[in-house]
């Protein structure tokens, strides 16, 4: 018997990767990703076997959502889409309700195909918006418009029982007028959803440089924070509260794929560079697309690393994730991860809750709404072992 099969009950995510890019991405290195052509019946196959790989390690299980990521997601061919979900279905089963995912930017090359993607079985679509604003979109690097940002909600809209828009915000010289402006339209579609990032500029990335030259003027501390509280008091004030850091929703309308990341479930990925935890190992599929399709056909799956985690990483990061959240986190399943004690620094966690920016009530913890705007400082207060990255 595999000494690293779960115990759990809870429904087990499946997260599909689809690595190509239809342009080069300003985001990530995925630049080579971009393909002329690909062997749609070849790339379907080895999905399908990645699968089955995984389904033979999580006997007995059933599947309460899937997402699929990438890349451009939305251009996979609908029947590939199709044929995972059959697949996955025949492997586990679905829950009742299952929430199934696709990420779409908001074109009109893909929103013409969400009519077809719905049909094959998904019934959730995540649209990057970003903006509502032309330039901020050149900005950001988007191939879109706002003409076609607004086209593509109300076709998602028509098309899919559930709809989540992404937005970024506290982009250069973004005044708190101007955001409110923005949010308040972003509310007026009535999505269930709304994913809300703060801009990060990571070092090495082209904004970075920019930022350094003085050519940007990302808004400073307090005016990010003013941004930050002002987003939460209005989508709370809509009906859509902060439910973790970033994510705002309806109530029962959270992203159930996301809430097993955020509660430390269990959760398979298949595809080039996709991450998983089995239990009690970490999993990492290799990221290349001809590395993993090469890896397909020789092992039956595309795996680079599967490595054990130790009992003081894997409740440390149920810790550091479960904090996200505003339901906080259940110190005793932490403590049961850990096989002793949760890792929560005493005397921080002291301080933190005499300042009110954490507060335990009974078995959880979690960061009040003074401490959400100061989460990446508490967090390293406050957790007695930093996070051990699989």
């Amino acid at each position: 018997m595999n000494a690293f099969l779960p115990t759990t009950d809870e429904p087990l995510a499946l997260y599909v990767h689809w690595p190509f890019c239809v342009a080069k991405c300003p985001y990530c290195d995925f630049n080579s990703h971009v393909r002329a052509q690909v062997d749609q019946d070849r790339w379907r196959d080895a999905l399908l076997a990645d699968l089955a790989h995984e389904a033979a390690m999580l006997p007995g299980r059933r599947i309460g959502s899937v997402f699929f990521g990438g890349g451009t997601p939305s251009l996979m061919p609908p029947a590939t889409v199709a044929a995972v979900l059959d697949a996955a279905e025949r492997a586990w089963g679905f829950d009742p309700g299952v929430e199934i995912t696709l990420e779409a930017n908001p074109s009109s090359v893909e929103a013409a195909r969400f009519a077809d993607i719905a049909a094959a079985g998904v019934n959730r679509v995540s649209l990057g918006i970003q903006a509502l604003d032309d330039e901020a979109l050149r900005f950001l690097g988007r191939a879109h418009d706002a003409a076609e940002a607004l086209s593509a909600i109300r076709v998602a809209q028509e098309n899919f029982a559930r709809v989540s828009l992404d937005f970024i915000y506290a982009r250069p010289d973004q005044s708190l007028p101007a955001w409110q402006a923005e949010l308040t339209r972003a509310l007026s579609f009535g999505t269930e959803h709304l994913s809300l990032y703060q801009l990060t500029i990571e070092p090495g990335t082209r904004f970075a440089t920019d930022a350094a030259a003085g050519r940007l003027h990302i808004p400073d501390g307090d005016a990010a924070a003013d941004l930050f509280e002002a987003t939460r008091a209005m989508t709370a004030a809509a009906g859509l509260p902060a439910y973790e850091t970033s994510n705002h929703a309806q109530p029962g309308a959270e992203s159930r794929h996301n809430l097993t990341y955020w509660r430390y479930g269990d959760y398979a990925g298949i595809g080039p560079g996709a991450h998983g935890r089995r239990g009690r190992l970490a999993t990492v599929r290799r990221k290349k697309p001809e590395n993993w399709l090469a890896a397909v056909d020789r092992n039956g799956h595309g795996i680079e690393v599967e490595e054990p985690l130790s009992p003081a990483t894997r409740a440390t990061e149920a810790l550091v994730m479960g904090l996200r959240l505003s339901e906080g986190v259940s110190l005793a399943r932490v403590g049961s991860l850990a096989g002793g004690e949760a890792p929560i620094d005493a005397r921080a966690l002291e301080t933190l809750s005499a300042q009110g920016f954490v507060a335990r009530e009974g078995d959880r913890l979690r960061v009040t709404e003074a401490g959400a705007l100061l989460l990446d400082a508490i967090l390293p207060m406050l957790v007695a072992e930093a996070p051990v990255s699989a």
